[in-house]
């Protein structure tokens, strides 16, 4: 919560917004620390003991609910065959293996049945593009944790390596106890294959390290009392050098006491190597600082609200609000360029390299070493072409063999080197695949995933709902060639509708085989919040318009009965994090709309929800309860809106213990709540998994056994 598009990291120019989403599905206040909650709780709440996260008799009540799951849902011949499908898919060899090109080498991170924790391996692009590639093994990290056997019985999960330009020889890989945000960070030797004895090394907590050079790094963490922000994310960042003690570091910037991440890094790209600092003060409004030589910080002095990236000779911003500068006004939604060190030195003089309609949004952006592409949406379909920077006009271009159809994205190879891309595509019903291209000439598709259903009797279909206000709202629709239009189809209304996270098709091999190809009909709702028409369509549900959120996806529920695609008793909904949110405001604002409720990793106790874990970050979302603002949050906290009298439709809530990004106590109130009144309510709670539910994949598969083995039964 909320975890934003690989795309989307990509581009945000504070390295701290990159380390909170990316940790987990998408950092200490972890889940030990996550037992201080109690002292702030509401004394008039009598479910609030909940919110212990590790505490007995919280756990004592989350396995008896657990065990009560289990022996309803998972004692089935039906649902182990179904649990062994999907973990089948995750655990397959024929999967894609994604790679990073880190010098000579592409390395990946696998999991399979025989590595449930993970292999860091390597090959090089001639091996990686036969069939069946010979790897180098790096780290096993089965192997890491069968040698460390923590004290705790945690396992390590992995977060990820930061490796050292241009030898490449050093890495900085952080590594996550149980799957949660908080994580350590150890430094490797990747020809040795070795960790560094007395190298770098950062305890547990929220927050990271990166590199500046050989002997020195940034680092961003829980330096003792006062050095975290409200939201868990460091406050302070320090320049740390080799041989001495972390105590030693100096600091680089300070921030705020109600900021929200403080951190810094250093650009290595031959020839313009420059040193950041960032502060970030709330999602989507943050400073960017050029540390110079003598460690003073310049401010890039464009509008907090605008993402900002600096690539070469170039300073891009992506605007979401209307920027003045150079005698001219740019719209929200706009990407425009000016040469860095001239707009340094005061100069205002930008280019716009994108300009948002009624219908586009920019979707992503990627440098290789000449170009620049742009990846954009139009009506929720990706469309991506190339610019050519110059002095003034930039050159643009089609970019050659994309499809046109399905979700599309394109990512340099390696930014400093060449013009080579990966290029994906994928749709509901096709399967992903891998292509790599030079700028220019037809894509050589590389690696295609498995079918792993059989949806050759589906067709994919776009529709607009129209909502309370009149706003005409997308949805896809995945359903059987010759549905029957007589509302009898068992449908899984999907969506998120925050934090300006667009949803686009992608093919899933559990959702295939657990819902479409048992006949059932799958829906994902575009709704408000999101991002798929760029800032506008974010901010038209932000704080005291959330309810538009809320009833755009009721307008496609209601849109799918009215067409007779489905009916009430046979329309389940699913959504996790602020989806989770989402979806427990449908079912206790509009339970009459749905048959079951799938409520995960959520947000629901809004009133309480910014002094719980992360929940402080995401105040300009949704605003804060402290104040004024409660006035209208209350009108969409489940657990507020919660009346015993009501009728709901049956619900299930998953959670995690370890989730230390949305506190467990949210779904672990809601569903004692509930339980209290009689209400047809369903929990299970993975001990382990982090924000993202799970630490494995069978894990995984379980939690998605559980959820389709539900909605099966209430829908059917």
């Amino acid at each position: 919560m909320p975890a934003l598009p690989t795309a989307r990291k990509a581009r945000l120019s504070s390295v701290a917004l990159s380390v909170i989403l990316s940790a987990g599905f998408a950092g200490a206040m972890g889940a030990a620390h996550a037992e201080d909650a109690p002292k702030m709780k509401d004394s008039a709440d009598p479910f609030a003991w909940l919110e212990e996260v590790e505490g007995g008799k919280p756990l004592e009540w989350v396995r008896a609910q657990n065990a009560t799951t289990e022996t309803a849902l998972a004692a089935t011949p039906q649902f182990k065959q179904l649990e062994g499908d999907i973990r089948a898919i995750l655990d397959s060899n024929a999967k894609i293996p994604g790679v990073e090109k880190i010098g000579a080498y592409y390395y990946n991170f696998w999991k399979d049945a025989q590595h449930q924790r993970g292999l860091w391996r390597r090959t090089t692009l001639e091996e990686y593009r036969k069939a069946d590639p010979k790897w180098e093994t790096v780290l096993d990290i089965d192997a890491l944790n069968e040698a460390e056997k923590r004290a705790d019985g945690e396992k390590w999960v992995w977060h990820g390596a930061s490796c050292l330009k241009p030898a490449y020889e050093r890495c900085l890989i952080a590594l996550s106890p149980g799957g949660s945000d908080a994580d350590v960070t150890r430094e490797f030797d990747l020809a040795s294959k070795t960790w560094v004895k007395d190298g770098f090394y950062r305890a547990e907590a929220k927050g990271g390290l990166s590199w500046i050079d050989q002997d020195r790094v940034y680092v961003y963490t829980d330096f003792g009392t006062g050095s975290m922000t409200p939201s868990g994310y460091p406050r302070i960042v320090k320049e740390w050098k080799r041989g001495t003690p972390m105590s030693a570091a100096t600091t680089v910037y300070e921030g705020q006491a109600d900021d929200m991440y403080i951190a810094a890094f250093h650009d290595d790209t031959p020839g313009f190597e420059r040193d950041f600092a960032s502060r970030t003060l709330a999602f989507y409004n943050d400073e960017l600082y050029l540390r110079g030589s003598d460690g003073k910080l310049s401010k890039i002095d464009a509008p907090n609200s605008a993402n900002k990236s600096v690539h070469k000779d170039w300073l891009l911003l992506e605007l979401r609000e209307p920027y003045e500068a150079g005698g001219k006004t740019f719209a929200a939604g706009s990407l425009i360029a000016a040469n860095f060190n001239d707009f340094m030195a005061g100069k205002r003089e930008f280019t716009t390299l994108f300009a948002p309609t009624d219908r586009t949004s920019l979707s992503s952006y990627s440098w290789t070493k000449n170009h620049l592409l742009l990846n954009v949406l139009e009506d929720v379909k990706n469309r991506i072409s190339v610019l050519t920077p110059s002095a003034g006009e930039w050159a643009r271009a089609p970019f050659v063999g994309a499809p046109t159809i399905g979700t599309v994205s394109v990512g340099a190879v390696d930014a400093d080197e060449s013009d080579a891309v990966w290029l994906t595509a994928t749709d509901y019903l096709t399967p992903t695949s891998l292509a790599i291209a030079q700028i220019g000439q037809q894509p050589e598709v590389l690696k295609t995933n498995p079918v792993f259903f059989d949806g050759s009797g589906n067709v994919v279909e776009q529709h607009f709902a129209t909502s309370k206000d009149g706003t005409k709202v997308p949805y896809f629709l995945v359903k059987p060639k010759d549905l029957k239009l007589d509302g009898s189809a068992p449908t899984l209304l999907y969506g998120y509708g925050g934090f300006e996270i667009s949803l686009t098709p992608g093919y899933s091999g559990g959702v295939g085989k657990g819902w479409l190809e048992k006949g059932g009909v799958y829906v994902v709702a575009n709704i408000r919040g999101g991002g798929e028409y760029g800032p506008r369509w974010h901010q038209a549900a932000l704080k005291a318009n959330r309810h538009k959120a809320y009833e755009d996806f009721a307008a496609v529920a209601q849109d799918l009965i009215d067409h007779k695609i489905t009916s009430k008793q046979h329309l389940g909904v699913q959504g996790g994090s602020n989806g989770g949110l989402l979806t427990g405001n449908m079912l206790t604002q509009y339970p009459d709309l749905f048959g079951a409720v799938v409520v995960q990793v959520p947000l629901l106790d809004m009133k309480r929800y910014s002094h719980l874990l992360a929940g402080a970050s995401w105040m300009a979302e949704y605003g804060d309860p402290d104040t004024a603002d409660w006035e209208f949050i209350q009108s969409f906290s489940p657990y507020h809106l919660f009346d015993a009298k009501r009728t709901y439709p049956p619900v299930i809530f998953m959670t995690s213990t370890k989730d230390d990004r949305v506190h467990p106590g949210h779904a672990r109130k809601m569903a004692a709540k509930m339980l209290e009144a009689g209400k047809d309510v369903t929990y299970y709670e993975n001990i382990e998994g982090g924000h993202g539910g799970s630490a494995n994949n069978a894990q995984a598969a379980h939690m998605s056994a559980l959820a389709y083995t539900f909605l099966w039964e209430k829908l059917k």
